[in-house]
């Protein structure tokens, strides 16, 4: 977990699950279990950052409840294309009953304007 105040969250670094391993529920049991950690840790939300073009990722979280929070410029560096933007997507926890961690920003971000 990091963060202070309402802006203390659990984090999603990777989730990674081989091709011959997919569709089975692992990736769902991993998030379950990063968002009852982050709840029993006192949480507002749990994050994670997603390439813009990643739209299978983007689908399953969507699936297990994340929101597209904001958009992060150029957040992911190289690769063919060059930089790549991320979505931050957000689920939030009990502790925010109102929901104000998913409330999508308009205008996007860069990297150095990020609060962890």
């Amino acid at each position: 977990s990091e963060g202070v105040g309402e802006n203390w969250h659990g984090h999603v670094t990777c989730v990674t699950v081989g091709p011959q391993h997919r569709r089975l529920g692992l990736a769902k049991k991993l998030m379950d279990g990063l968002e009852a950690t982050s709840d029993k840790k006192k949480c507002y939300f749990v994050d994670l950052f997603v390439r813009v073009s990643n739209t299978l990722a983007i689908g399953m979280y969507e699936m297990l409840g994340y929101t597209i929070y904001r958009t992060v410029l150029e957040y992911y560096s190289g690769g063919e294309s060059g930089d790549e933007n991320a979505y931050d997507m957000r689920k939030s926890m009990s502790r925010d009953r109102l929901k104000k961690s998913m409330i999508p920003l308009v205008e996007p971000v860069r990297m150095d304007e990020l609060e962890y």
